[in-house]
């Protein structure tokens, strides 16, 4: 293979990882897992958390994939669209950051795999934002095949995100145990920084587009 295609797909996976992986944020998931999981088996909770992994893939997977065409159906922008989904990366990053804290998430009966861990858990606003920004950047691309592999490492870079994301909840108990609330909260404020700064770069990214005129 081309060592040209070989960057892309190391760039698109690893940026895509990176970024999908710090705003869902996955040690954040785990006070609201054991709120939702408190009267489970330990089976049952670690069902719940593959099943809400599994929609969070195939949500962010649909919005990356068709969110090309809900731009053009709406004659909306990429740089629109990037300024928009940096905006709301950083907002989400300020709340993390000043501790405010997303009462959305819990609450509820039964099983809440799709609702609300999936979404807007894993496949907020944010993340959804992110992949059809990654999306735009894909159809820019020059050639079917650089994009074919782009959409590859995407892919490959939302199912180690939704990965991941199940590891934490799936040892959610022990790691709650070893950071604490405080550690949980530094983590989670240091995170909120990180995604005020790729909000920023998207920001800047759709700025530049927009002066390209795209």
């Amino acid at each position: 293979m081309d060592e040209s295609f070989n960057r892309l797909l190391v760039s698109f996976f690893l940026g895509g990882l990176i970024s999908l992986a710090t705003i869902t944020n996955p040690l954040s998931k785990i006070p609201v897992f054991l709120t939702l999981a408190a009267d489970l088996e330990a089976g049952s909770a670690s069902q719940e958390a593959r099943r809400a992994c599994f929609y969070g893939f195939l949500l962010l997977t649909g919005g990356l994939f068709a969110g090309v065409f809900i731009l053009e159906a709406f004659g909306i922008s990429f740089g629109a669209l990037r300024i928009a989904g940096g905006l709301t990366v950083a907002l989400i990053g300020y709340r993390m950051l000043f501790g405010t804290t997303d009462t959305a998430l819990v609450g509820g009966s039964g099983s809440f795999a799709f609702f609300p861990l999936a979404m807007p858990g894993i496949a907020g606003p944010g993340a959804l934002a992110t992949v059809i920004g990654i999306s735009s950047e894909i159809a820019e691309l020059a050639g079917g095949m650089r994009r074919l592999l782009a959409y590859i490492a995407t892919v490959a870079a939302i199912a180690a995100t939704c990965l991941i994301i199940w590891l934490v909840l799936r040892s959610a108990r022990w790691v709650s145990r070893r950071l604490g609330s405080e550690g949980i909260n530094v983590v989670a404020r240091l995170t909120g920084f990180l995604l005020i700064c790729i909000g920023v770069q998207f920001v800047g990214s759709g700025i530049r587009s927009f002066m390209a005129g795209a």
